[in-house]
C-alpha cells in the first residue's frame, strides 16, 4: 500500500509539471513555389508539360496548390545578341480546377503541345506566370544527356547488411563538360559532373534501403545545365531525401525563377538589386533516359 501511495505521489508531480508551451512562430512572406522539371523523352511525339504551382504556408502545414495566370512556355533559338530568331508558345491551364498542375491548354484555337522535335540544343525555353499580382520569369536551355549502358544488382552492402546495391554504368559524350542527375524513385537523386571521366564509361554504385525480393527498381539519368546542377546539388545537401526536392525546396537554395514585377529589362536574371523577389523551385527542360531491373 504504501509503494502504491508513493506511485501515485510521484505521478501527481511528474503531472503537475507538464506545462502547455505556446510557440508563437513569425509571420513568413508566403512565396510561390514552382516544380518545373520538364523531362523529354526523344522516343515520343510530344514532351510531357505537367507543371506543379504550389505555395508555401506555415511551418508545420505542407505547401498548397496554388493557381496562376497566364502561364505561357516560350522557347526558341537566341542570336549572339541576344534576340530569338523565331519564337513558339504553349499556353498553360490548369489540369483539373484546384491541383496547381498545369498542361498545354487542350481548348485552344491550335495545338499548344511541345513537340519533342523542338527540344535541341540551344534552344531556350522561357516559362512566364503571373501571381497574385506578380510576374515570374525562368529562362532555361535544353540539356541533352546520354543512355544507361547498363543496371545490374550488386552484393555488395554500404552501412548494413539490408541494403541493396544497384551498380549503374553509362558513357560520358566527350564533346561537353556534362552535367547529369540521377534519379533512383522515391525522392532519391545524385548528382554527377564528368570533371574527371570526360568521354569515358563510368561506373557507380547507389544503395536502397529495404528493397525485397520481385521490388522493381527504375532509374533515369536527366541531363542538367551547370545552374540546375548546382541547384539540385544544393538542395540535396540540405534536405537529405527529407521530402523531395520540388516537394518543398529549402528557402535558401533559390531556383531560377524570378519576380519580374516593374522591370523594364529581365536580361539581368541574378535579382542582384532586389534580393527578396523570387519564387523558390526551379524550371528545367532536360533529356531522359531510364533503365529498370527486378530485384533478387
Amino acid at each position: 500500500m504504501k509503494k502504491f501511495l508513493t506511485y501515485i505521489f510521484i505521478t501527481v508531480i511528474i503531472t503537475s509539471c507538464e506545462d502547455i508551451i505556446d510557440v508563437d512562430l513569425p509571420e513568413l512572406e508566403t512565396r510561390l513555389v514552382v516544380d518545373g522539371l520538364l523531362r523529354v523523352d526523344k522516343s515520343e511525339p510530344f514532351i510531357d508539360v505537367r507543371i506543379t504551382m504550389r505555395e508555401t504556408s506555415s511551418f508545420f502545414d505542407e505547401n498548397q496548390p496554388t493557381q496562376v495566370e497566364n502561364p505561357v512556355i516560350s522557347y526558341g533559338v537566341l542570336t549572339e545578341e541576344g534576340v530569338f530568331e523565331s519564337l513558339s508558345f504553349s499556353n498553360l491551364v490548369e489540369e483539373e480546377p484546384g491541383t496547381g498542375v498545369y498542361v498545354p491548354d487542350p481548348n485552344f484555337t491550335t495545338d499548344q503541345r511541345i513537340r519533342t522535335s523542338s527540344a535541341q540544343p540551344g534552344v531556350v525555353f522561357i516559362l512566364q506566370v503571373t501571381h497574385n499580382g506578380k510576374k515570374y520569369f525562368a529562362q532555361t536551355e535544353y540539356a541533352p544527356t546520354v543512355p544507361i549502358d547498363n543496371l545490374e544488382q550488386g552484393e555488395d552492402t554500404f552501412i548494413d547488411e539490408e541494403e541493396t546495391e544497384v551498380i549503374v554504368t553509362f558513357t560520358d559524350d566527350g564533346i561537353n563538360d556534362n552535367f547529369y542527375v540521377f534519379d533512383f524513385m522515391n525522392a532519391e537523386y545524385l548528382t554527377v559532373e564528368d570533371e574527371f571521366f570526360q568521354g569515358q564509361q563510368f561506373q557507380f554504385s547507389y544503395f536502397y534501403d529495404e528493397l525485397t525480393s520481385d521490388s522493381d527498381v527504375t532509374v533515369s539519368i536527366l541531363g542538367a545545365t551547370e545552374d540546375f546542377y548546382n541547384y539540385m546539388d544544393l538542395v540535396l545537401e540540405q534536405t537529405q531525401s527529407t521530402g523531395g526536392v520540388f516537394q518543398t525546396p529549402v528557402a535558401t537554395v533559390r531556383g531560377n525563377v524570378f519576380d519580374i514585377t516593374g522591370l523594364d529589362n529581365i536580361t539581368i536574371l541574378d535579382n542582384v538589386e532586389r534580393p527578396n523577389d523570387y519564387a523558390l523551385g526551379y524550371f528545367a527542360v532536360v533529356q531522359e533516359y531510364t533503365s529498370s531491373i527486378t530485384i533478387q
